[in-house]
């Protein structure tokens, strides 16, 4: 080995010192490791053999599954003497249904039947019965008087292994087997699934459903374990078999099962370990909701991060279910009184414990659900007013100027600082940079979309309400890469509430009880109900359970759709103790502004600038074509559609829903509407069970082209279109 020192004790590199600290050696690099010990080799390709082998059972593989089949063999073993005295009682029913048919002469009696010689046979067959008869005693007294004579002679231990010889053999006779007679009882009793989840009662419960053929099975690919308080089982269905068709028919597979819904879970396998056929389901011992629900964890944390996923509640099986709300947003809709605020809320607290999150709170159902939160808000209000709203107004338009002051910001910085154009952790906590995560919380969103109080964008004068949506839509999908959390709870989801170009960038949505699947597909996404998922089934017992369809992983797995989740129980009383332990946070950090500082100033905006940004304003209400001064019954119609005749996603409404919705009487109404150049025709709808009917309606086409034939001045004051239309 050769040594060879560079330098002296400091070396001058242009205007830097660099100090030496030592020689620099040269040398060949040996690899000495001993050779590991063939045993130790032996035993590895030993252990990689036992893991991977077919031939050895699962139950010798693992911990777990030796403790399952530990206690299976508890149970069998418990339980066998009852199955055995069970296969002994069915051996004898079976044996005396052979004696019966065979005294009675059956087999010759039916043959005679059969050729049509009953009558010219009946002599034959009752001398042929009375003979049996007579082997019968004759067998039974030669039975007894042998039983006498071993008795006597013998003692009665003889009789003893004979009678548990004819036991076994009346066990094996009477023992299940599909197929043979005798072997089921003619009225079934009560069905119940097994605590031991019995593959046989599985199958059959699939045959039943219709989710196989009756000469179909299912291949086993984990065995019933217990999870929690239910049975875990995964199962690969026959080929050419869907996994999607047995979340789509929970109800039936739970019907056969005699199980109610909400203890059947049903999840696709996915992933490497899954395919299109593989089905994992966990069946609960009862109602999973039926418990007292549990008090969010975050009491017992100083302090949050905003970037992890906030504790929202626990699924079926009692796993914890978080929600992850950087970089998405959030739709709670929900009927009054189902946990709506609670679950806004809970998404709300993890938010609250984070120093370095700047919160946006508007409640406009203008109770005191929120207030607490006025101590560490940045803007905070509480009503529902048009004042209101048009404050709200003016903060989604500083926010929107926020959002494009931070992304031009962030093109001036490094690629180290800002990797993408994503606000990142060190940049929310970098005060410089003044791009903390901010989250605006809208509790009644509807009524603010639902607001007509005009307002003046860009030199035009527009709905408030269209504003605000068309807001909302632009920070929905530019905010969240720039930090911005937004956050809507509704107890009116349906489509003219929410427009459909909100709902569509919506990234996490939480459905509580709805009235209608139609209101569960608006919170969810459409067609979520043909896939399993309604929140219109869930009980009204059911208190805070709704189904979360989250924008990112949660404990079910990343390719979960969704799941049924039953938010945290988060009182007044916690509420208060998070938002003041919150407030104490931005205290200490020095992050406590605006609203909870005592700071709030009146906003010098530039709606012009935004209007042009979001292309807000370009097209104005006109006066002649609002709602409440059209004709009926176009005037009806135009408000029970709303966005939907300006949004272009609805192509098609029935003339069933028009009537019921309206109230009125059907042929006056499809008159009305033929005069005002709106004809009926028919076209294609799905139904709630997915069926495809062709019922007729109006195309939204029509109606708005006969909207805006009146807006325009197109018709007499008789109603009749100028052109002959009508």
């Amino acid at each position: 080995m050769n040594t060879e020192p560079e330098g002296g004790a400091l070396a001058r590199t242009g205007s830097r010192e660099v100090e030496h600290v030592g020689p620099v050696l040269d040398g060949e690099l040996i690899d000495d490791t001993l050779p590991q010990p063939r045993h130790r080799t032996a035993r590895r390709r030993f252990a990689r053999w036992w893991q991977h082998s077919s031939r050895v059972p699962p139950w010798l593989k693992s911990k777990p599954q030796a403790v399952q089949a530990a206690k299976d063999g508890v149970v069998w073993v418990l339980k066998s003497p009852w199955r055995y005295l069970g296969a002994v009682v069915r051996g004898v029913v079976v044996g005396g249904r052979w004696w019966r048919g065979w005294v009675k002469v059956r087999d010759y009696r039916t043959a005679a039947e059969e050729s049509d010689k009953l009558a010219d046979k009946f002599t034959e067959i009752r001398e042929l019965t009375l003979f049996r008869w007579k082997v019968t005693g004759a067998v039974l007294a030669i039975l007894a008087l042998a039983v006498a004579v071993v008795d006597l002679v013998y003692g009665a231990d003889p009789l003893w292994i004979a009678g548990g010889v004819a036991s076994v053999a009346l066990a094996v006779l009477g023992r299940r087997k599909d197929g043979n007679p005798g072997r089921k009882p003619a009225l079934a009793g009560p069905r119940t699934l097994t605590w031991t989840m019995d593959p046989q009662v599985l199958v059959d419960a699939f045959r039943d459903a219709k989710l196989i053929g009756k000469d179909e099975a299912l291949r086993l690919v984990e065995r019933a374990t217990r999870v929690g308080d239910g049975w875990a089982i995964t199962v690969d269905l026959p080929a050419t078999r869907k996994a999607a068709d047995v979340v789509k028919n929970r109800d039936a597979l739970a019907s056969a099962l005699a199980v109610d819904e909400v203890q059947l879970i049903v999840e696709r396998v996915r992933g490497n370990g899954g395919h299109a056929g593989r089905v994992s389901m966990w069946v609960a011992d009862e109602d999973p909701y039926s418990k007292p629900p549990v008090r969010t964890p975050l009491l017992g944390v100083s302090r949050w991060d905003a970037w992890r996923p906030v504790p929202f509640g626990r699924d079926a099986r009692d796993r914890r279910v978080d929600l992850p709300l950087v970089w998405t947003s959030l739709l709670v809709g929900a009927i009054p009184r189902q946990g709506k605020t609670f679950a806004a809320r809970l998404a709300a607290a993890g938010l609250i414990l984070d120093a370095w999150v700047r919160l946006y709170v508007a409640d406009f159902k203008a109770g005191k659900d929120w207030d607490a939160a006025g101590q560490v808000a940045h803007r905070f209000m509480s009503g529902d007013e048009p004042d209101h709203v048009l404050t709200l107004v003016d903060w989604l338009v500083e926010l929107v100027g926020e959002v494009q002051g931070r992304f031009r910001r962030m093109r001036d910085l490094d690629d180290l600082t800002c990797p993408e154009s994503k606000v990142t952790p060190e940049m929310s906590r970098d005060t410089s940079l003044n791009m903390p995560i901010t989250a605006i919380f809208i509790d009644e969103v509807q009524v603010p979309l639902e607001d007509r109080t005009p307002v003046v964008v860009h030199g035009k004068k527009v709905n408030a309400g269209e504003y605000v949506g068309e807001l909302l839509t632009w920070l929905a999908k530019k905010g969240p890469a720039a930090g911005i959390v937004l956050v809507l709870a509704t107890q009116r989801p349906d489509s003219k509430t929410i427009p459909s170009g909100l709902r569509a960038v919506l990234g996490s949505r939480f459905a509580l009880r709805v009235m209608d699947w139609r209101d569960s597909n608006i919170v969810l996404g459409e067609q979520m109900n043909t896939r399993g998922y309604d929140s219109s089934r869930l009980l009204p017992s059911h208190k805070g359970v709704g189904i979360l369809r989250p924008d990112g992983a949660t404990a079910a797995g990343a390719d979960v759709l969704a799941t049924t989740v039953r938010t945290y129980y988060m009182p007044n009383e916690d509420w208060q103790t998070i938002c003041q332990q919150g407030r104490a946070l931005r205290m200490e950090a020095g992050t406590l502004t605006g609203h909870a500082n005592g700071q709030d100033t009146r906003l010098t905006l530039d709606h012009a600038a935004v209007a042009r940004a979001i292309g807000a304003g370009t097209t104005p209400a006109p006066e002649a074509a609002t709602p409440a001064e059209l004709p009926e019954p176009l005037a009806s119609v135009a408000a029970y559609l709303g966005d939907d005749l300006d949004d272009g996603d609805r192509e098609f409404v029935p003339t069933a829903e028009l009537v019921e919705a309206l109230d009125v009487e059907a042929t006056a109404f499809g008159r009305q509407m033929g005069d005002h150049g709106c004809r009926p025709t028919r076209d294609r709808v799905q139904d709630a069970d997915g069926t495809v009917k062709r019922v007729r309606g109006y195309l939204v086409a029509e109606i708005r082209a006969a909207i805006a034939r009146v807006s325009s001045g197109d018709y007499d004051d008789a109603g009749t279109s100028r052109d002959g239309a009508g």
